[in-house]
């Protein structure tokens, strides 16, 4: 695949185009066309986070200590939030966010407590200065955020949200929309790691989800998809993502029937699959949930 801007001469060029052309020129034989997001993404990065941490300054606050307070007014429905909530909130270890509160409670902005009902956990909570201190930096973060996607119009910024969106979901796990009320029965693998265990075993690499357990005498069970197995298209769409097996899946048949072909080893098979209610009741699949924390999906 080619970047269909890379000939066009009326644009113009920025640090990772230079980046491609050198590489390019020196090792013509090598795909560098995954160096075109990783690298745009990382250098926008460092753009994007001294102008975010330039607004935080301006009210006396660092990155971190805003995503704690702003976290605390999100969901502190009744004022207080447990510390090991804002920890799985925040994705940080008990050391980190410890740390975190400790400077939020030099700098009067939040209480810690001890939780009546579990003495080993602290119940946090923003002070009146801390909730004013949100108050006024919320809408001049979202101003600045608006200012640095200026160069996108309305409709680009839903493109590029939507495309990070399904990068995302393939590191970090998903949960069915709720516009999909259907079921695979099977705990799923995304592209990247399906890629890495068949290059382990000697396997070409190939770009599907792989099923990592089924749900036993669920659809996909039932079917005979089996553990190993990498889904490479439902229906018409080619499976790559989580969110294209979502997308096959709501293109169900009347009869909530699937066509899926999978990959066992080398050989490709054909296997149709009577997608399940959602509401059913989950077995082996719903003992693996906790993997959605490692990018895997239970569907």
């Amino acid at each position: 695949m080619h970047d269909p801007a890379a000939g066009d001469e009326r644009l113009p060029r920025d640090s990772a185009d230079a980046l491609l052309y050198s590489w390019r020129a020196r090792r013509p034989e090598l795909d560098f066309e995954p160096v075109a997001v990783i690298a745009r993404l990382n250098r926008l990065r460092s753009h994007i986070d001294p102008a975010l941490a330039e607004v935080f300054a301006a009210h006396g606050l660092s990155s971190a200590n805003f995503g704690v307070l702003v976290t605390l007014a999100r969901i502190g429905d009744d004022g207080r939030v447990s510390q090991r909530r804002l920890m799985d909130e925040l994705g940080l270890t008990s050391g980190t966010i410890s740390v975190r509160i400790d400077r939020l409670v030099e700098e009067g902005l939040v209480v810690r407590q001890t939780d009546p009902e579990a003495k080993r956990n602290a119940l946090i909570t923003l002070t009146e200065r801390g909730r004013e201190l949100v108050q006024r930096a919320i809408p001049a973060h979202l101003a600045n955020e608006r200012r640095l996607l200026a160069a996108l119009t309305d409709d680009e910024q839903h493109a590029l949200a939507s495309l990070l969106r399904k990068l995302l979901l393939e590191f970090e796990g998903s949960r069915p929309p709720s516009g999909v009320p259907l079921r695979l029965g099977a705990a799923l693998a995304p592209a990247r790691v399906a890629i890495a265990m068949r290059k382990s075993v000697g396997l070409p690499p190939v770009p599907a989800l792989l099923v990592r357990a089924v749900d036993e005498d669920g659809p996909a069970d039932a079917a005979g998809v089996r553990t190993g197995d990498l889904l490479l298209r439902g229906g018409t769409r080619e499976l790559r993502s989580i969110g294209a097996l979502y997308a096959a899946m709501a293109d169900a048949d009347e009869n909530r029937r699937l066509r899926i072909v999978l990959l066992r080893g080398m050989d490709e098979h054909r296997v149709t699959v009577r997608l399940d209610d959602a509401r059913a009741p989950h077995h082996t699949v719903a003992a693996i949930a906790g993997r959605t924390a490692r990018g895997e999906h239970t569907v």
